[in-house]
């Protein structure tokens, strides 16, 4: 898998920066994010870097997709309620005007009882 050397994100999965681990695989890596904004509040990351969403290719869409998939499990396992009842919110910062601070795409996963602290 591409890692670049100094992207923060690519150092946590190589272990080089400690993470409270949610999930791994051979494609993707979840972590609680160290600023939550909800109850259940983690990030989930493919192992490739890609800086952004925005760098999104046809050839990416069968990677998403199964990042897409595992979302569900991985927000009832971290303590969200399930649907319709519960639910999780998932946001994608892209860019500059997009609020994206770490140039690694991942989705933040956010759930658990309202209100939440912020978003």
């Amino acid at each position: 898998m591409h890692a670049d050397p100094n992207c923060l994100f690519c150092n946590i999965v190589a272990g080089r920066i400690p993470s409270k681990l949610v999930y791994q695989d051979d494609e993707f890596y979840a972590f609680h994010d160290i600023h939550p904004s909800a109850p259940v509040h983690f990030l989930i990351i493919p192992k490739l870097h890609i800086a952004s969403m925005a760098l999104l290719t046809a050839e990416h869409a069968p990677m998403m997709g199964r990042m897409m998939a595992l979302v569900p499990q991985l927000a009832l396992q971290a303590g969200c309620r399930p649907y319709p009842e519960g639910g999780f919110r998932l946001v994608v910062n892209t860019g500059a005007d997009g609020a994206q601070d770490i140039h690694h795409l991942h989705v933040h996963v956010m759930g658990g009882p309202r209100p939440w602290l912020r978003g």
